[in-house]
Protein backbone atom coordinates (compact mmCIF):
# COMPACT_ATOMS: atom_id res chain seq x y z
CA UNK A 1 0.00 0.00 0.00
CA UNK A 2 1.41 3.48 -0.98
CA UNK A 3 0.49 6.34 1.48
CA UNK A 4 0.16 9.83 0.03
CA UNK A 5 -0.88 13.27 1.59
CA UNK A 6 -4.85 13.51 1.79
CA UNK A 7 -4.90 10.36 0.08
CA UNK A 8 -5.08 6.60 0.11
CA UNK A 9 -5.04 4.41 -2.38
CA UNK A 10 -5.71 0.83 -1.93
CA UNK A 11 -6.33 -2.20 -4.82
CA UNK A 12 -10.05 -3.14 -5.25
CA UNK A 13 -11.03 -0.84 -2.61
CA UNK A 14 -11.99 2.94 -2.57
CA UNK A 15 -10.29 6.21 -3.27
CA UNK A 16 -11.06 8.75 -0.95
CA UNK A 17 -11.90 13.13 -1.84
CA UNK A 18 -12.06 15.05 1.11
CA UNK A 19 -11.71 18.24 -1.21
CA UNK A 20 -15.25 18.35 -2.02
CA UNK A 21 -16.61 16.73 1.42
CA UNK A 22 -18.63 19.18 3.82
CA UNK A 23 -16.80 19.81 6.76
CA UNK A 24 -17.92 17.06 8.97
CA UNK A 25 -18.63 14.55 6.16
CA UNK A 26 -15.91 12.33 4.04
CA UNK A 27 -16.90 11.60 0.57
CA UNK A 28 -15.75 8.07 -0.58
CA UNK A 29 -16.06 7.35 -4.69
CA UNK A 30 -15.49 3.89 -5.71
CA UNK A 31 -12.84 2.83 -7.23
CA UNK A 32 -14.37 -0.23 -9.44
CA UNK A 33 -18.09 0.13 -8.39
CA UNK A 34 -20.71 2.05 -6.55
CA UNK A 35 -20.38 1.77 -3.24
CA UNK A 36 -23.22 3.10 -0.16
CA UNK A 37 -21.64 5.25 2.44
CA UNK A 38 -22.33 7.01 5.66
CA UNK A 39 -21.06 9.40 7.26
CA UNK A 40 -22.52 10.71 10.75
CA UNK A 41 -22.24 13.97 12.68
CA UNK A 42 -20.99 11.40 15.95
CA UNK A 43 -18.02 10.29 13.64
CA UNK A 44 -19.44 7.01 13.27
CA UNK A 45 -19.11 5.68 9.51
CA UNK A 46 -21.06 3.06 7.72
CA UNK A 47 -20.02 1.80 4.64
CA UNK A 48 -21.50 -0.67 1.94
CA UNK A 49 -19.55 -2.26 -0.61
CA UNK A 50 -18.82 -5.53 -2.54
CA UNK A 51 -15.96 -6.31 -1.66
CA UNK A 52 -13.02 -4.20 0.92
CA UNK A 53 -10.15 -4.95 1.92
CA UNK A 54 -8.94 -2.28 4.76
CA UNK A 55 -9.85 1.36 5.30
CA UNK A 56 -7.78 3.24 7.03
CA UNK A 57 -9.20 7.06 7.51
CA UNK A 58 -6.49 9.84 6.99
CA UNK A 59 -7.85 12.61 8.72
CA UNK A 60 -6.27 14.27 12.08
CA UNK A 61 -10.01 14.86 13.16
CA UNK A 62 -11.67 11.56 12.64
CA UNK A 63 -10.98 8.38 15.09
CA UNK A 64 -8.92 5.40 14.28
CA UNK A 65 -10.91 2.98 12.80
CA UNK A 66 -10.54 -0.29 11.22
CA UNK A 67 -13.06 -2.42 9.48
CA UNK A 68 -13.10 -6.07 7.65
CA UNK A 69 -16.56 -6.40 6.30
CA UNK A 70 -19.56 -4.30 5.91
CA UNK A 71 -21.88 -3.01 8.42
CA UNK A 72 -19.53 -3.81 11.34
CA UNK A 73 -19.65 -1.59 14.68
CA UNK A 74 -17.03 -0.69 16.22
CA UNK A 75 -13.51 -1.93 15.04
CA UNK A 76 -11.16 -1.49 17.81
CA UNK A 77 -11.07 -5.27 18.65
CA UNK A 78 -10.53 -5.63 14.78
CA UNK A 79 -7.51 -3.60 15.01
CA UNK A 80 -6.06 -5.74 18.14
CA UNK A 81 -6.98 -8.64 16.37
CA UNK A 82 -4.79 -7.92 13.11
CA UNK A 83 -1.80 -6.51 15.19
CA UNK A 84 -2.02 -10.13 17.05
CA UNK A 85 -2.36 -12.17 14.33
CA UNK A 86 0.98 -10.84 13.10
CA UNK A 87 2.47 -11.54 15.96
CA UNK A 88 1.83 -15.31 15.55
CA UNK A 89 3.11 -15.12 12.03
CA UNK A 90 6.48 -13.95 13.20
CA UNK A 91 7.35 -14.90 16.74
CA UNK A 92 9.88 -16.70 17.65
CA UNK A 93 12.03 -17.70 20.69
CA UNK A 94 15.18 -18.73 21.65
CA UNK A 95 16.08 -21.30 24.30
CA UNK A 96 19.03 -23.24 25.11
CA UNK A 97 19.37 -26.71 26.29
CA UNK A 98 22.48 -28.10 28.68
CA UNK A 99 23.73 -31.50 29.04
CA UNK A 100 25.62 -33.34 31.83
CA UNK A 101 28.80 -32.21 30.46
CA UNK A 102 28.20 -28.53 30.19
CA UNK A 103 27.62 -28.84 26.40
CA UNK A 104 25.09 -26.02 24.87
CA UNK A 105 22.23 -26.00 22.14
CA UNK A 106 20.65 -22.71 21.17
CA UNK A 107 16.96 -23.82 19.35
CA UNK A 108 15.19 -20.71 18.02
CA UNK A 109 11.15 -22.46 18.31
CA UNK A 110 9.04 -20.21 15.89
CA UNK A 111 5.74 -21.58 14.44
CA UNK A 112 6.33 -20.98 10.67
CA UNK A 113 9.49 -23.19 10.11
CA UNK A 114 9.66 -26.95 10.93
CA UNK A 115 13.68 -27.84 12.22
CA UNK A 116 15.31 -29.97 14.38
CA UNK A 117 18.38 -29.60 15.68
CA UNK A 118 20.63 -32.55 17.14
CA UNK A 119 21.86 -32.84 20.90
CA UNK A 120 24.02 -35.63 22.55
CA UNK A 121 23.02 -36.52 26.09
CA UNK A 122 25.43 -38.33 28.32
CA UNK A 123 25.86 -40.07 31.33
CA UNK A 124 28.75 -40.18 34.23
CA UNK A 125 30.31 -42.52 32.34
CA UNK A 126 30.47 -40.38 29.45
CA UNK A 127 28.32 -42.75 27.20
CA UNK A 128 25.91 -40.73 25.01
CA UNK A 129 22.89 -41.18 23.06
CA UNK A 130 21.78 -38.42 19.85
CA UNK A 131 18.29 -36.81 20.10
CA UNK A 132 17.20 -34.68 17.55
CA UNK A 133 14.74 -31.67 18.76
CA UNK A 134 12.53 -28.58 17.49
CA UNK A 135 9.39 -27.43 16.42
CA UNK A 136 7.01 -29.53 14.65
CA UNK A 137 3.93 -27.58 14.86
CA UNK A 138 2.83 -24.45 17.08
CA UNK A 139 3.39 -24.98 20.85
CA UNK A 140 4.37 -28.53 19.72
CA UNK A 141 8.56 -29.27 20.57
CA UNK A 142 9.52 -32.39 19.64
CA UNK A 143 11.85 -34.45 20.86
CA UNK A 144 13.27 -38.04 18.45
CA UNK A 145 16.01 -40.88 19.15
CA UNK A 146 18.61 -41.38 16.54
CA UNK A 147 17.70 -44.02 14.02
CA UNK A 148 19.49 -47.60 14.82
CA UNK A 149 19.90 -47.38 18.43
CA UNK A 150 19.11 -49.85 20.92
CA UNK A 151 18.49 -50.63 24.51
CA UNK A 152 19.53 -53.58 26.29
CA UNK A 153 19.10 -53.84 30.01
CA UNK A 154 20.81 -56.85 31.91
CA UNK A 155 18.98 -59.17 32.87
CA UNK A 156 17.90 -60.00 36.45
CA UNK A 157 19.31 -63.13 38.03
CA UNK A 158 16.77 -65.82 39.97
CA UNK A 159 19.62 -68.18 41.09
CA UNK A 160 22.23 -66.81 43.43
CA UNK A 161 26.01 -68.68 43.99
CA UNK A 162 25.65 -70.17 47.37
CA UNK A 163 28.38 -67.91 48.19
CA UNK A 164 26.23 -65.31 48.37
CA UNK A 165 25.64 -63.74 51.98
CA UNK A 166 22.49 -64.53 53.86
CA UNK A 167 19.57 -61.31 53.59
CA UNK A 168 17.65 -61.00 56.50
CA UNK A 169 14.45 -59.79 55.45
CA UNK A 170 12.58 -57.10 56.97
CA UNK A 171 9.14 -55.97 57.34
CA UNK A 172 9.52 -52.31 56.80
CA UNK A 173 5.47 -51.53 57.65
CA UNK A 174 6.60 -52.87 61.46
CA UNK A 175 8.26 -50.66 63.68
CA UNK A 176 11.99 -51.98 64.73
CA UNK A 177 12.84 -52.36 68.77
CA UNK A 178 14.41 -49.37 70.12
CA UNK A 179 17.09 -50.47 73.04
CA UNK A 180 16.41 -49.11 75.90
CA UNK A 181 19.05 -46.90 77.89
CA UNK A 182 20.57 -48.12 81.04
CA UNK A 183 21.87 -45.89 83.16
CA UNK A 184 24.08 -47.70 85.32
CA UNK A 185 23.49 -46.86 88.91
CA UNK A 186 26.38 -45.30 91.26
CA UNK A 187 26.21 -47.45 94.33
CA UNK A 188 29.20 -46.53 96.26
CA UNK A 189 30.25 -42.68 96.87
CA UNK A 190 33.59 -41.54 98.61
CA UNK A 191 35.15 -38.37 100.02
CA UNK A 192 37.78 -37.36 102.75
CA UNK A 193 39.15 -34.46 104.79
CA UNK A 194 42.03 -34.22 106.15
CA UNK A 195 42.74 -31.18 108.63
CA UNK A 196 46.02 -30.09 109.92
CA UNK A 197 45.76 -28.02 113.54
CA UNK A 198 48.75 -25.76 114.41
CA UNK A 199 49.02 -24.13 118.05
CA UNK A 200 51.74 -22.24 119.79
CA UNK A 201 52.22 -20.65 122.98
CA UNK A 202 55.48 -18.50 123.84
CA UNK A 203 56.00 -16.58 127.50
CA UNK A 204 58.47 -14.47 128.02
CA UNK A 205 58.80 -13.02 131.87
CA UNK A 206 55.36 -13.74 132.45
CA UNK A 207 54.95 -13.38 136.50
CA UNK A 208 51.73 -15.53 136.53
CA UNK A 209 53.44 -18.25 135.31
CA UNK A 210 53.20 -20.60 132.61
CA UNK A 211 55.57 -22.50 129.63
CA UNK A 212 56.26 -22.16 126.03
CA UNK A 213 54.46 -24.71 124.14
CA UNK A 214 53.97 -25.73 120.52
CA UNK A 215 51.46 -28.69 119.37
CA UNK A 216 50.26 -29.88 116.09
CA UNK A 217 47.23 -31.95 115.44
CA UNK A 218 46.68 -34.49 112.49
CA UNK A 219 42.85 -35.29 111.56
CA UNK A 220 42.32 -37.55 108.48
CA UNK A 221 38.94 -39.21 107.69
CA UNK A 222 37.98 -41.18 104.73
CA UNK A 223 34.27 -41.66 103.94
CA UNK A 224 32.57 -44.19 102.02
CA UNK A 225 29.18 -44.50 101.29
CA UNK A 226 26.69 -47.44 99.47
CA UNK A 227 22.85 -46.62 98.66
CA UNK A 228 21.09 -49.76 96.79
CA UNK A 229 17.38 -48.47 96.52
CA UNK A 230 16.07 -51.38 94.58
CA UNK A 231 17.68 -53.71 97.99
CA UNK A 232 16.54 -51.23 100.61
CA UNK A 233 20.34 -51.12 101.85
CA UNK A 234 22.65 -48.36 102.71
CA UNK A 235 25.92 -48.85 104.56
CA UNK A 236 27.87 -45.77 106.15
CA UNK A 237 31.59 -46.50 106.94
CA UNK A 238 34.64 -44.61 107.77
CA UNK A 239 38.05 -44.63 108.76
CA UNK A 240 39.61 -42.05 110.92
CA UNK A 241 43.20 -41.41 112.36
CA UNK A 242 44.42 -38.35 114.68
CA UNK A 243 47.67 -37.94 115.94
CA UNK A 244 49.11 -35.18 117.74
CA UNK A 245 52.39 -33.83 118.96
CA UNK A 246 53.26 -31.62 121.80
CA UNK A 247 56.32 -29.79 123.07
CA UNK A 248 56.34 -27.85 126.47
CA UNK A 249 59.00 -26.17 127.16
CA UNK A 250 62.47 -27.45 127.45
CA UNK A 251 61.21 -31.19 127.36
CA UNK A 252 60.78 -33.66 124.84
CA UNK A 253 58.80 -34.39 122.43
CA UNK A 254 55.40 -36.04 123.69
CA UNK A 255 52.40 -37.56 121.69
CA UNK A 256 49.13 -36.07 123.04
CA UNK A 257 47.33 -37.60 120.88
CA UNK A 258 46.14 -40.74 119.33
CA UNK A 259 43.35 -42.56 117.60
CA UNK A 260 42.96 -44.93 114.68
CA UNK A 261 38.82 -46.02 114.39
CA UNK A 262 36.90 -47.03 111.69
CA UNK A 263 32.99 -47.87 112.34
CA UNK A 264 31.07 -49.50 109.80
CA UNK A 265 26.90 -49.62 109.55
CA UNK A 266 24.46 -51.33 107.40
CA UNK A 267 20.83 -50.80 107.43
CA UNK A 268 17.86 -52.35 105.64
CA UNK A 269 14.58 -50.60 105.04
CA UNK A 270 11.80 -51.45 107.92
CA UNK A 271 9.12 -49.53 108.36
CA UNK A 272 8.29 -45.35 108.43
CA UNK A 273 11.55 -43.68 109.38
CA UNK A 274 13.39 -46.64 111.35
CA UNK A 275 15.81 -49.38 109.19
CA UNK A 276 16.78 -52.78 110.88
CA UNK A 277 20.82 -51.70 111.57
CA UNK A 278 24.31 -54.01 112.18
CA UNK A 279 26.93 -51.76 113.11
CA UNK A 280 30.93 -52.42 113.95
CA UNK A 281 33.33 -50.08 115.88
CA UNK A 282 36.69 -50.68 116.25
CA UNK A 283 39.17 -48.47 118.04
CA UNK A 284 42.78 -48.34 119.18
CA UNK A 285 46.07 -46.53 118.56
CA UNK A 286 49.01 -46.35 116.79
CA UNK A 287 52.13 -45.35 118.59
CA UNK A 288 53.48 -46.20 122.21
CA UNK A 289 51.80 -43.96 125.21
CA UNK A 290 53.04 -42.86 128.13
CA UNK A 291 51.87 -41.69 131.56
CA UNK A 292 54.10 -38.78 131.91
CA UNK A 293 56.45 -37.77 132.85
CA UNK A 294 57.23 -41.49 133.91
CA UNK A 295 58.78 -42.19 129.74
CA UNK A 296 60.40 -45.18 130.11
CA UNK A 297 56.91 -47.52 130.79
CA UNK A 298 54.37 -47.75 127.55
CA UNK A 299 50.78 -47.63 128.96
CA UNK A 300 49.14 -48.09 125.21
CA UNK A 301 51.00 -49.24 121.95
CA UNK A 302 49.60 -50.39 118.71
CA UNK A 303 46.33 -52.70 119.21
CA UNK A 304 46.97 -52.45 123.08
CA UNK A 305 44.14 -52.17 124.22
CA UNK A 306 41.94 -52.68 121.15
CA UNK A 307 38.16 -52.42 121.48
CA UNK A 308 35.42 -53.90 119.42
CA UNK A 309 31.73 -53.29 119.26
CA UNK A 310 29.17 -55.08 117.69
CA UNK A 311 25.39 -54.30 117.35
CA UNK A 312 22.12 -55.26 116.05
CA UNK A 313 18.78 -53.35 116.72
CA UNK A 314 17.25 -50.60 115.10
CA UNK A 315 18.13 -47.16 113.71
CA UNK A 316 15.89 -44.21 113.33
CA UNK A 317 16.59 -41.35 111.48
CA UNK A 318 14.44 -38.01 112.64
CA UNK A 319 15.96 -35.85 109.26
CA UNK A 320 18.89 -36.48 106.98
CA UNK A 321 21.48 -35.24 109.54
CA UNK A 322 20.86 -37.10 112.52
CA UNK A 323 20.42 -40.64 113.57
CA UNK A 324 19.63 -42.60 116.65
CA UNK A 325 20.78 -46.34 116.74
CA UNK A 326 19.71 -48.74 119.64
CA UNK A 327 21.57 -52.33 119.71
CA UNK A 328 19.62 -54.03 121.87
CA UNK A 329 21.78 -56.84 121.20
CA UNK A 330 25.77 -55.72 121.42
CA UNK A 331 28.60 -57.51 122.17
CA UNK A 332 32.19 -54.85 123.19
CA UNK A 333 35.84 -56.70 123.64
CA UNK A 334 38.90 -55.07 125.12
CA UNK A 335 41.89 -56.35 123.94
CA UNK A 336 45.77 -56.57 125.08
CA UNK A 337 47.64 -59.25 123.80
CA UNK A 338 51.11 -57.96 125.00
CA UNK A 339 50.36 -58.01 128.80
CA UNK A 340 54.39 -58.35 128.85
CA UNK A 341 54.78 -54.40 128.49
CA UNK A 342 51.56 -53.27 129.02
CA UNK A 343 49.34 -53.42 132.45
CA UNK A 344 45.89 -55.09 130.98
CA UNK A 345 44.04 -54.32 134.05
CA UNK A 346 44.03 -50.51 133.22
CA UNK A 347 41.18 -51.56 131.24
CA UNK A 348 39.41 -53.63 132.71
CA UNK A 349 41.16 -56.97 131.77
CA UNK A 350 41.18 -59.58 134.57
CA UNK A 351 45.24 -60.04 134.93
CA UNK A 352 45.38 -63.89 134.06
CA UNK A 353 43.36 -63.12 131.02
CA UNK A 354 44.61 -61.08 127.69
CA UNK A 355 40.71 -59.87 126.44
CA UNK A 356 37.22 -59.24 128.40
CA UNK A 357 33.95 -59.69 126.38
CA UNK A 358 30.77 -58.34 127.59
CA UNK A 359 27.29 -58.65 126.30
CA UNK A 360 25.27 -55.98 126.90
CA UNK A 361 23.17 -52.67 124.59
CA UNK A 362 24.55 -50.02 123.12
CA UNK A 363 23.04 -46.66 121.39
CA UNK A 364 24.98 -44.52 119.43
CA UNK A 365 23.40 -40.89 118.35
CA UNK A 366 25.38 -39.22 115.05
CA UNK A 367 24.26 -35.32 114.51
CA UNK A 368 25.08 -32.69 112.45
CA UNK A 369 23.65 -29.04 112.50
CA UNK A 370 24.38 -26.03 110.84
CA UNK A 371 23.26 -22.75 113.45
CA UNK A 372 24.96 -20.41 110.79
CA UNK A 373 26.15 -20.43 107.27
CA UNK A 374 29.82 -20.69 108.32
CA UNK A 375 29.66 -23.09 111.35
CA UNK A 376 29.36 -26.83 111.32
CA UNK A 377 28.82 -28.56 114.58
CA UNK A 378 29.38 -32.45 115.04
CA UNK A 379 28.33 -34.71 117.63
CA UNK A 380 28.85 -38.51 118.35
CA UNK A 381 27.74 -39.99 121.38
CA UNK A 382 28.27 -43.91 122.61
CA UNK A 383 26.74 -45.35 125.10
CA UNK A 384 27.61 -49.24 125.95
CA UNK A 385 26.06 -50.72 129.30
CA UNK A 386 27.02 -54.17 130.56
CA UNK A 387 23.53 -56.81 131.07
CA UNK A 388 26.06 -58.92 133.43
CA UNK A 389 28.46 -56.60 134.97
CA UNK A 390 27.01 -53.58 137.02
CA UNK A 391 24.39 -52.52 134.22
CA UNK A 392 23.91 -49.36 135.89
CA UNK A 393 27.41 -47.97 135.12
CA UNK A 394 26.89 -47.22 131.65
CA UNK A 395 30.06 -46.42 129.10
CA UNK A 396 30.46 -43.16 127.34
CA UNK A 397 32.82 -41.99 124.59
CA UNK A 398 30.96 -38.37 123.43
CA UNK A 399 33.10 -36.27 120.71
CA UNK A 400 32.24 -33.03 119.50
CA UNK A 401 33.84 -30.99 116.82
CA UNK A 402 32.83 -27.73 116.12
CA UNK A 403 34.60 -26.15 112.88
CA UNK A 404 34.38 -22.61 112.37
CA UNK A 405 34.88 -22.07 108.20
CA UNK A 406 37.44 -19.15 107.65
CA UNK A 407 37.67 -19.41 104.10
CA UNK A 408 38.16 -22.07 101.57
CA UNK A 409 41.05 -23.99 103.27
CA UNK A 410 41.10 -22.83 106.66
CA UNK A 411 38.90 -23.15 109.60
CA UNK A 412 38.87 -22.50 113.18
CA UNK A 413 38.33 -26.13 115.04
CA UNK A 414 37.18 -26.54 118.46
CA UNK A 415 37.22 -30.81 119.19
CA UNK A 416 36.09 -31.98 122.86
CA UNK A 417 36.21 -35.70 123.81
CA UNK A 418 34.79 -37.36 126.71
CA UNK A 419 35.16 -40.66 128.06
CA UNK A 420 33.92 -42.56 130.92
CA UNK A 421 34.76 -46.36 131.27
CA UNK A 422 33.85 -48.09 134.27
CA UNK A 423 36.21 -50.99 133.79
CA UNK A 424 38.88 -48.44 133.27
CA UNK A 425 40.20 -47.24 136.60
CA UNK A 426 42.92 -44.65 137.40
CA UNK A 427 44.77 -43.62 141.05
CA UNK A 428 43.39 -40.86 143.12
CA UNK A 429 45.78 -38.03 144.16
CA UNK A 430 45.26 -36.55 147.41
CA UNK A 431 45.77 -32.25 146.89
CA UNK A 432 49.24 -32.66 148.06
CA UNK A 433 50.47 -35.34 145.09
CA UNK A 434 50.55 -37.99 147.33
CA UNK A 435 48.72 -41.46 146.91
CA UNK A 436 45.32 -42.25 148.16
CA UNK A 437 45.92 -46.11 149.76
CA UNK A 438 43.00 -48.60 150.27
CA UNK A 439 43.18 -50.17 153.58
CA UNK A 440 45.87 -52.79 152.97
CA UNK A 441 48.18 -50.12 151.63
CA UNK A 442 47.64 -50.45 147.94
CA UNK A 443 46.78 -47.29 145.74
CA UNK A 444 43.36 -46.54 145.73
CA UNK A 445 41.96 -46.65 142.25
CA UNK A 446 38.60 -45.51 140.91
CA UNK A 447 36.90 -44.88 137.01
CA UNK A 448 37.08 -41.11 136.59
CA UNK A 449 35.62 -38.78 133.55
CA UNK A 450 38.20 -38.54 131.03
CA UNK A 451 38.15 -35.23 128.72
CA UNK A 452 40.37 -33.96 126.41
CA UNK A 453 39.98 -30.55 124.63
CA UNK A 454 42.25 -29.19 121.20
CA UNK A 455 41.26 -25.66 119.87
CA UNK A 456 43.23 -24.06 116.84
CA UNK A 457 43.65 -22.42 113.61
CA UNK A 458 42.83 -25.70 111.05
CA UNK A 459 44.05 -26.31 107.40
CA UNK A 460 41.70 -28.06 105.43
CA UNK A 461 41.47 -30.12 102.51
CA UNK A 462 38.33 -31.72 101.29
CA UNK A 463 38.47 -34.08 98.40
Amino acid sequence: KDHQPDSLSLPDSLKKYPEAAPADTVRLTPAEQPVMQFVLKDTSLLIVRSRLSEYYPEKGQNPFRLFYSPWSGDSLYAAVSTVIGFLRDRDSSLIVLKGKSFEELPLWINSKTVSLSRFWLRNEFDDSVTVWIGTISRDTLGIFLEEGIMFRRPTKHTTFPDARLDIKQINSRELLDVNKIYVKPQYWKYRSEAAFTFNQAYLTNWVKGGENSISTALDITGYADYNNKELKLVSNNFARLKYGLIKPGDKHIRKNLDLLETNSKLNHKAFGKFDFSATMLFKTQIAKGFNYPNDSVPVSKFFNPATLTLGFGLDYKPNKTTSINVAPLSYKGTFVPDTAMIDQTKYGVPKDKRSMHEPGASIQINSEINPFKTVNVKNRLQLFTNYINKPQNIDIDWEMIATFKLNWFTDLRLNTHMIFDDDTKTVIKKKDGTLELDEFGKPKKTARIQFKEIMGVSFVFRF
